[in-house]
């Protein structure tokens, strides 16, 4: 059975240690210290979530310890169990060492069992809302609240029928493939080219599943080496490396019981693919540096612009790793393979821009309409937002008119501009770099120096298009 969490006992008596074991252990994994010296020890060497400290021990007071672990440690949730009802202890203990809860001898067993489970549920909460983004007061009720609220808001905003379709695009089989994904407890990779909307098709599983209730978490496997995306997923302990400053809970951990969308999985390492395809394989995680796995309960959905079935078969992406995650792939169609859409996309899209910009009577001019009906959208949706936005900027008037360079644009150097360079080279080699150089500056304009984006449309590694940067002296442009 899955244990919820770890809670650390510190009492100097060894019946009141076994005492709070026998009640616990079935539903934690349960430490023991006699000490603070031990108590830190074990928190060197373990992710915690809850303590339970008596507060009347040999050298040190137990309010004294956890304002020390507060400084030090400060994620896991901290109870004082005591048999005194010392008003200055009491007040000590909420003010400087942050006491969540304040537990009187002799305590009632199944009472206590909630008082942790309730620790351990908000040790989660925490993290879940820090991994949000949200800024809150730590208190359980207002937690509980406000993550209730977000999910609320998440399910509207992420249901399957706020994706934009007309009736006969292929987005409608990809939906109706996302909703049997939906109902059953399997893992799903999502393919298709960035700016596809592959997030978004995973947001959208998850709220219609029977998990919809907890954390949905995202990593982006390509922005991180391994080590930080190890710790990133799995967390870590703190001196688990060079720049582990504190303790870390890794998104799997904060995902129990819901999903995590794994995005680029197709850039992670074959030393990498390897720890993933453990903890999918056994349900457990080991923060690194820590002595002890952790079992989680966790739906994978992975997606990646790249074709998989290729890279295992040359060799680059674990082909055991590959049937792990494609147990149901959906593939997304590219902006260009869906034209019937693009009208409504940009609609939508600028009934956004209206309110965020402020401007309610903006509207497109029957050219933009076309000119977007023609574009083939190499950057797919997530070019398109950033078109009208751009058109926005630039608009004296409240009706936007396609601009020039949209006409344009075919996704590649245009072939008057490649032609004059070639034209002007001296040499085979001179001719090659020249026209090197020029798809790499209009790959660069078009993705806005993102780097991970280029180098992937042109092939490279993003070490080997730093070199090319570097070589043809166009590092400003990136």
């Amino acid at each position: 059975m899955s244990v919820l969490g770890t809670i650390l006992v510190v009492d100097d008596e060894i019946r009141s240690q076994e005492a709070l074991r026998r009640v616990l252990r079935e539903d934690f994994e349960v430490l023991c210290a006699g000490n603070a010296a031990d108590a830190e020890k074990l928190l060197e060497g373990e992710i915690v979530h809850a303590i339970l400290c008596d507060q009347r021990m040999p050298h040190e007071s137990g309010v004294s310890f956890l304002k020390r672990v507060r400084e030090l440690w400060p994620d896991p949730v901290r109870m004082i169990i005591s048999g005194y009802s010392d008003s200055e202890d009491i007040i000590a203990g909420l003010n400087e060492a942050g006491i969540y809860q304040y537990i009187t001898k002799p305590w009632q067993p199944e009472r206590l069992l909630v008082i942790v489970k309730e620790a351990v549920q908000l040790y989660r909460l925490q993290k879940e809302t820090e991994t949000a983004g949200i800024d809150i007061k730590a208190t359980s009720g207002h937690i509980k609240k406000v993550v209730s609220v977000k999910r609320g808001v998440a399910k509207q905003l992420y249901d399957f029928d706020r994706i934009v379709h007309c009736t006969e695009s292929p987005m409608h089989r990809v939906i109706e493939l996302g909703k049997r994904a939906a109902d059953y407890d399997i893992s799903v990779l999502i393919t298709g080219e960035s700016g596809t909307g592959k997030e978004l098709l995973a947001r959208a599983i998850h709220y219609r599943s029977a998990r919809a209730s907890k954390a949905f978490v995202v990593e982006n496997c390509g922005a991180l080496p391994d080590e930080l995306l190890e710790s990133e997923l799995f967390g870590c302990k703190k001196g688990a490396f060079t720049g582990a400053y504190q303790d870390r809970i890794g998104l799997f951990e904060v995902a129990d019981g819901g999903t995590i969308f794994l995005d680029e999985i197709g850039e992670t390492s074959p030393a990498f693919q390897v720890k993933l395809l453990r903890v999918l394989q056994e349900s457990e995680i080991r923060p690194l540096g820590a002595q002890r796995v952790r079992k989680v309960d966790v739906r994978v959905v992975a997606a990646t612009n790249r074709d998989l079935e290729a890279e295992v078969e040359a060799g680059r992406f674990r082909r055991d790793l590959y049937y792990r995650l494609a147990a149901f792939p959906v593939h997304m169609p590219a902006l260009r393979e869906r034209p019937m859409d693009v009208s409504l996309i940009a609609e939508g899209v600028l009934s956004s821009v209206k309110t965020s910009f402020n401007r309610p009577g903006l509207r497109f001019s029957p050219s933009a309409l076309e000119a977007f009906a023609k574009y083939h959208w190499p950057g797919n949706v997530r070019e398109l937002q950033n078109e009208i936005q751009r058109m926005v900027v630039l608009a004296d008037t409240d009706e936007l008119q396609a601009p020039p360079l949209l006409g344009r644009r075919n996704g590649k150097l245009p072939v008057v501009a490649v032609a004059g360079k070639l034209n002007g080279a001296a040499t085979l080699k001179d001719k090659v770099e020249d026209l090197e150089k020029a798809v790499i500056i209009s790959t660069l304009e078009r993705y806005e120096g993102n780097i991970s984006r280029v180098a992937n449309e042109l092939g490279l590694s993003r070490v080997g298009l730093r070199n090319k940067l570097s070589r043809y002296d166009l590092r400003k442009n990136a």
